[in-house]
């Protein structure tokens, strides 16, 4: 009985944590962020950003829900990596390897951050409308974060840089027209006020870890915004990292709900009526049978491809259904048709990423290079616009 009002106890002093996180934000939405104009037509060219995604993101699939083999001890000892095998297939995978000790990859990361940091300078954003606004901040939101992860790569788990004291969420990173702030004020505080506390944007806020949203293989669009939004949804609650059916009384949710919860002031009543409007199959049913909701999936795994876990690629490579559709589309951005989000993910693309990947363990001469992954030609036009951000 004590471990049991302990627990409901931690449960209950976690959602308080959320909430008070999320009002202890500036409670209005700062001056240049209020206002838009609903008939511009003005947009944003993310043709930097897309160059980048499209070369450096695996798109994993959607999630079969099955659970990965057990990894097996390596020849000649008994340690295996920890790992949760019903959610490490999962999520789409970006190449964080490439960025490692690369000051000159790392700077382009950089630049893009920085480019979209300035734009509101150049242009403010009530000049927009707000689907153009909504793919702004989760493009800046998600640059921001993969900037900061790299600076810090290779770390298996990122439970630490997004929580602790020293959160990458919490701290004012960005001066966005003259305006510090925060990872957390743009989800809790701009995001949520400007779009009428609508769950949906929680999708389209990368953290960098499998139990979190997708990183996407292009950049966030207004057109096209709320679609790629639900696309993420989808993927997310109908997978083993967003939902599960325990038993009869109790449905498992991911605690990215829970740390979302503003989203969601009736907390059970709230998510059950919005994971509904996404989930299919069994966990659907389960759920409308289900007593109660319980928050306590989470895997703090970096989306990297194979540097924070080592010896999984064969975990990994062999769940067809996991990467069924991996990189299977043609690259409309900037990249040259060499890039390795051009081809098939094939079995040979694997043993080539393994090769790639113990060549800078063992020799630690040299990195893999975007460019080798695939470079963006030269190109002024392209150029001048992104100095202006705009398109």
């Amino acid at each position: 009985m004590k471990k049991q009002n302990l627990l409901l106890t931690c449960l209950v002093f976690g959602l308080v944590s959320v909430n008070a996180l999320a009002n202890s934000l500036d409670s209005i939405v700062p001056d240049p962020f209020q206002r838009f104009d609903a008939d511009s037509k003005l947009t944003i060219d993310y043709r930097d950003l897309d160059s980048l995604l499209d070369a450096v993101v695996l798109n994993t699939g959607r999630s079969d829900r099955k659970k990965a083999d057990p990894i097996r001890a390596q020849t000649g000892t008994r340690m295996k990596n920890k790992v949760n095998r019903a959610t490490i297939n999962e999520g789409n995978r970006f190449y964080f390897e490439v960025f490692e000790n690369n000051p000159q990859n790392q700077q382009t990361l950089h630049r893009i951050r920085t480019r979209l940091e300035n734009i509101p300078s150049v242009v403010p954003l009530e000049k927009f409308n707000r689907d153009e606004q909504l793919a702004y901040w989760l493009n800046l939101y998600n640059v921001t974060v993969l900037d900061e992860i790299v600076k810090v790569y290779p770390l298996p788990e990122l439970e630490e840089l997004l929580l602790g004291p020293d959160s990458i969420l919490s701290k004012k990173t960005l001066v966005i027209a003259g305006v510090p702030l925060s990872l957390n004020d743009i989800q809790f505080n701009i995001l949520r006020q400007n779009y009428d506390n609508d769950p949906l944007v929680i999708y389209g806020l990368y953290q960098g870890v499998i139990g979190g949203p997708n990183i996407r293989k292009s950049a966030y669009t207004g057109k096209y915004v709320y679609n790629e939004l639900i696309e993420n949804a989808l993927d997310f609650v109908n997978s083993n990292r967003g939902t599960e059916s325990k038993n009869s009384r109790t449905f498992r949710v991911s605690t990215y709900y829970q740390r979302s919860a503003a989203y969601f002031p009736d907390f059970e009543t709230d998510l059950t009526e919005h994971l509904l409007t996404y989930l299919e199959g069994q966990e659907r049913a389960d759920l409308q049978k289900a007593r109660n909701i319980k928050p306590d999936i989470e895997d703090w795994t970096t989306t990297d491809l194979y540097g924070s876990t080592r010896n999984l690629a064969g975990s990994l490579a062999t769940n067809a259904a996991a990467l069924d559709g991996a990189m299977g589309s043609s690259s409309t951005s900037n990249l040259t048709a060499k890039s390795v989000a051009t081809s098939r993910y094939t079995p040979e693309m694997i043993r080539h990423l393994n090769e790639l990947n113990q060549k800078r363990d063992a020799q630690k001469k040299g990195t893999v290079t975007v460019e080798e992954m695939g470079q963006a030609p030269e190109d002024t036009d392209a150029t001048e616009q992104q100095d202006t951000g705009l398109d």
